[in-house]
């Protein structure tokens, strides 16, 4: 059997060119690698690399840089990196103008705030619409500026709506038939308070006398003509206190103007007291400390009102007064010697405590109001 040999040319320059085959891309000039080398080569690349640093982002720069993974181009021959003309020189100084938080701009809040100056009164003798009106008795200054809010009050015709505004005395201010309505449905409720309930909100374990409010506790005597409802509890308000200890007349309400009425500071309305006292040695009081109970005593750094003070029986006294001070009547008694047994309010203005039993209530009647009575001419 023949067999076929192949002989390899003696010179591969003598080859056509295009028979040669092409070098690999970015392999041509390069040795190959030995066993050794190339296990080498292996193990390094099978090692972990230690991640560098990452440099944290700064305020400004839309995205944190990323890592290179891939070799440069514009590497030198000698291994030594061009500069990129894109990136900034890592070497020299960062010139741009650093960000500064917003907050640092801000002027730093003072840990004590001063007190601010009161305000002025305006020069063109103008006042707040609200407060006009609450003069007027109107409306409380809330009642007034839920109205005002609501478009509910004219001034000289014209309706103002903006909270704030401004009026002189001599305008003419007039609210809308609403608002009157809305006044009319808000009721004021009065209670014989016994012993052990508060006025207002409760306090040390005692409760506030607006529980009391209940149909089971209104007095079967109640002429008001007004049906118990639910939204009659909604802002009920004490307007004028009574101790935990003093009993009698106290009026709840929801009407601003009622409230005003009572406890304003320029209220007038007459309170009247039925009041037990005994004195420390058993003694008559002195005409001198009855007269200085009448006028003459201060309480808190303040002269107090005249007051109208006398004798129903040995030891029972008659209070009238026009002023609410706390515990008022009692430290008045202390200021004179005199001990407190037992206190009543009986009267408000013109309205009556009367035959309603402790711990009912009943409501104001439409025909009843705290306005002081003025004297016929």
């Amino acid at each position: 059997m023949a067999t076929l040999k192949l002989r390899k040319p003696a010179n591969p320059a003598n080859v056509e060119p295009a028979a040669r085959r092409a070098p690999v891309r970015g392999h041509a000039n390069r040795p190959r690698p030995t066993l050794a080398q190339a296990q080498a080569l292996r193990e390094e690349r099978a090692a972990p690399t230690p991640q560098p640093a990452t440099r944290p982002e700064r305020r400004g720069d839309e995205r944190p840089l990323a890592r290179r993974t891939e070799p440069r181009r514009d590497a030198r021959a000698d291994g030594r990196r061009e500069p990129d003309r894109r990136e900034p020189d890592r070497r020299a100084p960062d010139r741009r103008v650093p960000q500064v938080p917003r907050h640092h701009d801000r002027r730093p809040i003072d840990p004590l705030p001063r007190a601010r100056p009161p305000a002025a009164a305006p020069a063109d003798g103008t006042l707040r619409l609200s407060k006009r009106m609450s003069e007027l008795g109107i409306a409380s200054r809330r009642e007034a500026d839920e109205w005002i809010a609501k478009g509910w009050v004219r001034v000289d015709g014209r309706v103002v709506s903006e909270l704030g505004s401004r009026v002189l005395p001599e305008q003419h201010i007039s609210v809308d038939a609403k608002a009157r309505r809305e006044q009319d449905a808000r009721v004021t409720v009065l209670i014989n308070k016994p012993v052990g309930f508060v006025s207002g909100q409760a306090e040390d374990g005692y409760e506030p006398a607006v529980v009391l409010v209940t149909p089971e506790n209104q007095w079967r005597e109640d002429r008001s003509g007004t049906r118990f409802m639910r939204e009659h509890l909604r802002s009920l308000v004490p307007a004028g206190r009574l101790d935990i200890d003093s009993v009698g007349l106290l009026v709840l309400t929801q009407d601003g103007r009622v409230a005003r009425q009572l406890v304003g500071e320029d209220s007038a309305v007459e309170k009247e007291y039925l009041v037990r006292v005994a004195t420390a040695d058993a003694k008559p009081l002195p005409d001198a400390a009855l007269a200085l109970l009448r006028h003459g005593l201060e309480l808190d750094g303040e002269a107090l009102r005249p007051a109208r003070v006398d004798w129903i029986n040995d030891d029972q006294l008659r209070f009238v007064l026009t002023q609410g001070k706390k515990r008022q009547i009692r430290r008045m008694c202390e200021a004179v010697g005199l001990q407190v047994l037992g206190l009543k309010r009986v009267r408000i203005g013109p309205v009556m405590l009367g035959d309603l039993p402790p711990g009912k209530w009943r409501y104001l009647r439409a025909d009843e109001t705290f306005q002081l009575l003025k004297p016929a001419r």
